[in-house]
């Protein structure tokens, strides 16, 4: 099943994705987690996709990201590899959707993209077992963590580098029925294949990490965990178009310019 929220009657709205029609939601998936696949959960409404605008599939409180979770970017970073997961957070105001612009801000000097594979939660979470970690899962979406690379280097830590507005492409949905411990992760850059590897390939696995992150804060519905990038991030500039393709789920398209 695909989730995804967009815009209708100039009102954004949730719905359920059958090729290319939507379906509406009665209010939000998170209210309706265990019963999703029941009939009485849709409102009647009918859309065709290419006639709305797909926004961010959910409004996270947060997003916990992590640093150095695929081995072949901490040897690309020159970087020892961590003992538990490396967590940090962007803020909710850096959410963007599919086919928004991921805008550069004043100054910038080296903006790169990093593609991943986001994980929604579906229901409050706290302390959860590792065993029982998916039952909090709402589903899986695409997922860009934009980073300032001088800003990192000269702060020697990442809140300005990953919080800016519009570094925090999300979309273009939530798949609920992906298994996500073995899915093909690629990025391309105007069209080039520059990122490729497979979830399989993650040091600290799904599970893991809800159970980690959820000892430490609590997560909400709609939070979402990026769960790291591979090898071969790279910078953007003007003009440039970035696709995070992620298998079984779908693509994240997001277009950069700079902020006038």
């Amino acid at each position: 099943m695909r989730i995804v929220r967009f815009i209708a009657q100039s009102r954004a709205k949730y719905g359920i994705l059958y090729q290319d029609t939507i379906q509406g939601l009665r209010g939000s998936p998170f209210t309706h987690f265990q019963h999703l696949n029941s009939p009485s959960t849709l409102d009647g409404s009918t859309y065709i996709l290419d006639k709305v605008r797909l926004l961010a599939p959910c409004l996270p409180t947060k997003i916990v990201c992590l640093g150095l979770n695929y081995r072949s970017h901490i040897e690309e970073m020159k970087l020892p590899i961590p003992s538990v997961p490396l967590i940090f957070l962007k803020p909710s105001t850096a959410v963007i959707g599919p086919t928004d612009k991921i805008v550069l801000p004043p100054g910038w000097n080296r903006i790169d993209f990093e593609g991943e594979l986001g994980v929604v939660i579906g229901k409050k979470a706290k302390d959860v077992p590792e065993e029982r970690a998916k039952e909090y899962v709402l589903g899986y979406t695409c997922f860009n963590d934009v980073s300032d690379r001088h800003a990192q280097a000269a702060d020697g830590q990442w809140t300005r580098a990953k919080g800016y507005d519009t570094f925090a492409p999300i979309g273009p949905w939530i798949e609920t029925e992906a298994e996500p411990d073995n899915l093909k992760l690629e990025t391309y850059l105007n069209g080039e294949l520059r990122q490729s590897a497979s979830t399989s390939d993650l040091l600290f696995g799904i599970s893991k990490l809800i159970s980690f992150v959820s000892s430490i804060m609590t997560l909400l519905p709609g939070d979402v965990i990026a769960t790291g990038t591979p090898s071969g991030v790279g910078p953007m500039k003007p003009g440039d178009v970035v696709e995070v393709r992620i298998e079984k789920i779908g693509t994240l398209k997001n277009s950069v310019v700079a902020q006038k």
